[in-house]
């Protein structure tokens, strides 16, 4: 019987942990984030409820019900107050917290930067950046690879979407956005102060906030003069884009408004792909015949010739490896969103406005929809397999109209670095501890301390 076939349940009637008093699961949330949803999901099903400080918080980890949220009926939801309270103070009002008409507005004026024939033109340009990174490196040296591809990939979302080299500030916006996501996570007793509290972590972040609207104040501000005195074509990247476009009255954007979404485009633009090269990375030292196949193929298909945009795209099993680690080790782990109105989901009345947790790392790792689900197994990913997949059951990148603007992008980016370092090095892994076990719920899924690999020149 469906949702609309059956009189509905009342929400507190929904299957899920009892937890304690106002608490709720707050503390085994806290201690550890995707246990705890692993364990709600395995033993209450795909529409469960849970309490956090007296809030209920519907998990969805039911592809049916998230198809319903993110795609089919995704005008009856929006992002909701928890997702605010995380990105609003960091980002304002820029693409990924805004709403309704001034969201699709902004969406269009950003959406030409990613159309295929500009991805295409940014392919060098990766390859290029990738290849500066990699001559700095040492035969035997110890890096923290995470830190590497966070530095990478913020300079090429610069250079792309931007059009600047801010190689010399990489360390300053690097470091103020790495302070935003760790104080993003969360889980301290301290974060149950009402906000004007002035925690330590609530400083840290708000100094942090500060030092990162100055650097794009200064790089909107080069952008503004080097269109005044015609350096730049206004359609050249999707600042100059963002700083001339004119709504249907000739008002042009506010500049709080532009850095918002230049905040936007540098966080959510280098964050999610450096951490999916940084897993990749990890998972291929610790698979020596998943590494030495992409070995194999990019050798056969790509000889001595660096990657390009068109022939990334014919290295099938690089793909099948980028698809794999995504799902084993989803950037994104989870998406929230609440109902504008009272909603039925899994038999169950949701009320308006609560809490819809949306989990990646669940059903990513589903025995329901993979076989052998915590393993690393590429060749999984035959034709055969993803005609039987659920379109839900695999999401990295959200779906539905609030489906990644840049995925395109992020994922040629991500072909094109792993075309680029195997054949150069071979990565050892030197810490003896397991990367799963030491992440981190924030915004994205980070590591918890340096991924510290040993770097062996071919």
């Amino acid at each position: 019987m469906s949702d609309t076939d059956a009189p509905p349940r009342p929400p507190e009637a929904a299957p899920g942990p009892d937890g304690l008093p106002f608490l709720g699961s707050f503390l085994e949330s806290s201690r550890d984030f995707f246990a705890f949803r692993d364990r709600v999901a395995a033993e209450y099903g795909g529409v469960a409820r849970y309490e956090i400080l007296g809030q209920d918080v519907f998990l969805l980890t039911d592809p049916d019900a998230i198809r319903r949220v993110l795609v089919t009926e995704n005008e009856q939801y929006v992002k909701g107050e928890l997702f605010q309270q995380q990105l609003r103070p960091v980002l304002g009002n820029g693409l990924l917290n805004s709403e309704g008409d001034f969201w699709r507005r902004q969406r269009h004026l950003i959406q030409p930067a990613f159309t295929p024939d500009r991805i295409a033109g940014y392919a060098d340009m990766m390859v290029e950046a990738t290849e500066r990174t990699s001559a700095r490196w040492g035969d035997g040296e110890v890096r923290d690879v995470h830190r590497d591809m966070m530095g990478l990939t913020l300079d090429i979302v610069a250079r792309a979407l931007m059009g600047v080299d801010i190689r010399d500030r990489t360390p300053a916006i690097g470091g103020a956005l790495d302070t935003v996501m760790e104080q993003s996570a969360g889980g301290s007793l301290l974060d149950l102060l009402p906000p004007a509290v002035p925690t330590p972590g609530r400083e840290k972040l708000r100094e942090a906030v500060a030092a990162l609207d100055r650097i794009v104040d200064e790089l909107v501000d080069e952008k503004r003069r080097a269109l005044r005195e015609g350096e730049v074509d206004p359609d050249a990247d999707v600042v100059s884009a963002l700083l001339t476009a004119e709504d249907d009255d000739g008002e042009r954007m506010a500049a709080e408004q532009v850095r918002d979404e230049v905040k936007t485009l540098l966080l959510a633009g280098h964050e999610t792909t450096a951490l999916s090269l940084t897993f990749t990375l990890h998972l291929l030292a610790r698979h020596p015949e998943i590494e030495q196949r992409l070995l194999d193929e990019l050798e056969t298909e790509l000889g001595d010739d660096p990657p390009g945009f068109d022939t990334v795209r014919d290295l099938e099993y690089l793909d099948d490896v980028v698809t794999e680690s995504m799902r084993l080790l989803p950037p994104v782990h989870g998406i929230l969103r609440e109902p504008t109105e009272d909603v039925v989901l899994g038999g169950y009345r949701v009320p308006e406005g609560t809490p819809l947790a949306i989990s990646q790392w669940v059903v990513h790792r589903d025995p329901a929809h993979y076989d052998d689900p915590h393993a690393f197994r590429p060749e999984r990913w035959t034709d055969e397999m993803e005609a039987e997949l659920h379109p839900l059951a695999y999401f990295p990148f959200s779906s539905g109209p609030r489906r990644c603007v840049g995925d395109r992008f992020a994922l040629l980016e991500a072909k094109l670095i792993l075309a680029t370092l195997p054949p150069r090095f071979s990565f050892e892994v030197v810490d003896p501890v397991d990367l799963e076990e030491n992440l981190e719920a924030s915004i994205t899924t980070r590591p918890t301390q340096p991924v510290r690999m040993r770097l062996h020149e071919r």
